[in-house]
Order: C-alpha cells, then structure tokens, then sequence
C-alpha cells in the first residue's frame, strides 16, 4: 500500500487522503475539497480550492496537494478516456459532482469492482460539464498564457494591470491574443468566463451560483453577458438557460 507525504497508509483504490508532494498520475485526476480548504500546485501554477470545489487534472501533470488543518479532500482517479481539455482544468463548485463526491464518500469503495461504478459516474457528469460552448484556447506565449489564466482568476483586474504585472504592454498582449487565439483579450476573458458560467449551469447549477463561480456581480450581468454573445433572448436564458443554448 502507497503512504502519503503525512505517513498515513491509504488503501490501493482509497479515494480520500489528506495531502502530498509533487508526483503525476498515468490517469486523469480529480482533486475535490469535501471540507475546508487546500492549496493545490500543478504544472508550476498554485490554485486555491475551498468547500466543494473541484480540479480536473489530465494525465502526467505533476501537482501537489496541501489541506489546510481540520479539512479534508478526495483524489479519485478516472478513467484514461476521461480528459479535461486543458492539462489543469479548476471546475469550482459543481452540483452534480458534489452529489456524486458526496455519495461516493458514504459508499466508502475499497475495491477497484466498488470504486468503477463512481468513476463512470464521474465521467459521465465530466463529460457533460466540459464540452465549450464558446470555443476559446490559450495563448502559446508563454508570458501571455500566465496572464491569460491570472486573467480568469481575477476577473477586475485591467489588461494593463496584467500587463504590468508580467512586464508586457497592453498592446503587446493585445497583439498576442490576436495572433494566437483570433479574439481581442476582452472579448476572450468574456467568453472564457461565460463558458466557466455554462458549465456551473450543465452541472446542475443554477444562474447566481453560475455568475459567481464566473466571477459575474449579479446574475443579470451574466444573462446579459450571454446573450450577447450566444444571441439567445434574455427572457429564454432566464426561463431554462441550458435548454435554450443548446
């Protein structure tokens, strides 16, 4: 049986730990916070996770994991099909993954047989949650692509402000996203935060839960946001937002 970075001896298909160093998985990875909170490092980048939030790690990402005192998280891995489209893939707080999570640690599997039933079911809710439906990609630059992410964790902060920060000017950056991803930076974030927004919605969400996890003020500016972009009535977004995007 494996031991973890804090000695304590986990089960082969034990789900629940309590924290490690850096090492990578052949298998995509789910790191889910049931309690508390943990400070996760993947890829050279650090991502904060509290109560219920989620990250979908692809395989081979080297990543470590802390939990905070008193809290607790678990690590399911999934089947090799089960790929986010990007290497880390931060999914906040999705309901339909709590309600799996939250029904897997009752179940407490031990056995692979015991432990394939939840995984599938993963996968299934992964899978639905992940496709974009505003297609975006990161830049290949790698010092626009580092503020393309700190972009999306801090949705108030100005293109200059990111500039500055990662010694660019905004025009350079501009230049970037126009050459790498075929979208102005504004235009970008709006539509990555959206896609984050319609994939809180597939699992389950509903709309001000959905705004906040896609760092929107009030679910109008969401509805707004979205139609938009999707050219979706407001009034049938309000009424069943998945159904109307499709």
């Amino acid at each position: 049986m494996p031991v973890t970075s804090l000695g304590t001896v986990v089960a082969e298909n034990a789900i629940r730990f309590l924290g490690h160093d850096t090492h990578e998985h052949d298998e995509p990875h789910l790191v889910y916070v049931v309690s508390g909170s943990a400070r996760l490092t993947a890829d050279g980048e650090e991502w904060r996770l509290g109560r219920n939030e989620a990250l979908w790690l692809a395989s081979r990402v080297p990543h470590a994991l802390r939990i905070d005192p008193g809290g607790m998280a678990l690590g399911p891995f999934l089947n090799l099909a089960d790929q986010p489209r990007c290497r880390v893939q931060p999914l906040g707080v999705v309901p339909a993954i709590v309600e799996v999570m939250t029904t897997t640690l009752g179940a407490a599997p031990t056995t692979a047989e015991q432990v394939q039933p939840f995984r599938q079911a993963l996968g299934r809710v992964l899978s639905g949650i992940s496709r974009q439906y505003f297609p975006v990609v990161l830049p290949a630059h790698p010092a626009v692509r580092a503020l393309a992410r700190e972009a999306l964790r801090t949705p108030s902060a100005t293109l200059e402000q990111l500039a500055a920060q990662h010694r660019m000017s905004a025009r350079q950056v501009q230049r970037v996203f126009l050459d790498e991803t075929g979208l102005p930076f504004t235009r970008w974030r709006n539509r990555a935060r959206m896609n984050a927004a319609v994939e809180h919605l597939r699992g389950g969400g509903e709309l001000t839960a959905a705004a906040r996890a896609a760092g929107y003020a009030t679910r109008a500016g969401l509805l707004r946001a979205l139609s938009r972009e999707s050219g979706v009535p407001v009034s049938a977004l309000t009424a069943d937002a998945v159904g109307a995007l499709g």
